[in-house]
């Protein structure tokens, strides 16, 4: 299996600097980092939560996660600072186009009447962000061994300036956006 890395170097590289004129091959936009996120809320009430979360996204991104805390008390939600929410994962270069080769080409096919993600969620800043609606369409994860179907957000941190540009980007790399 070629590696999206080395496909990225002799395929979207060239592709992405033809198209945007670029006179150094520094100015051409690359994946910075891909960060998953997975809030839990019923973590207050429930510790085990997070240890089922953290052995998820172990399984699915094969790095080790973090344990976000509250910076702030919140009476409303019976929340003091410093209480775990959720978890998060900071991907970087092999790991992290090993991820996005698997959303791309394995998960996000897996899901049930799937047209492709949204063009729609670029920050402005050439950062993509989308959601999954659950962790089952990831090989990984056994349904058997599951106790919750949740959900996860995943940035896409890029080097570009322009949202077109990390959109061509992302679509070189394979990610399926809607037509």
């Amino acid at each position: 299996m070629a590696r999206l890395k080395d496909y990225y170097v002799s395929d979207v590289a060239p592709a992405l600097m033809k198209k945007f004129g670029y006179k150094s091959v520094m100015q051409i936009p690359k994946l910075d980092k891909v960060v998953i996120n997975v809030g839990a809320g019923e973590a207050k009430d429930n510790a085990k939560v997070i240890d089922a979360i953290m052995t998820d996204l172990a399984a699915i991104t094969g790095q080790k996660p973090v344990v976000c805390r509250a910076k702030k008390s919140v009476a409303n939600f019976k929340l003091r600072e410093g209480m775990p929410i959720g978890v998060k994962v900071t991907l970087r270069s092999e790991k992290m186009y090993e991820f996005v080769d698997k959303l791309f080409n394995v998960a996000f096919p897996r899901v049930r009447d799937f047209r492709g993600i949204s063009g729609n969620s670029f920050d402005g800043k050439g950062n993509y962000s989308t959601g999954i609606k659950e962790q089952l369409i990831f090989p990984e994860i056994e349904y058997d061994k599951i106790d919750k179907v949740r959900g996860m957000d995943i940035n896409f941190i890029t080097t570009a300036n322009t949202d077109e540009e990390a959109k061509e980007l992302l679509t070189l790399l394979g990610a399926p956006f809607i037509k």
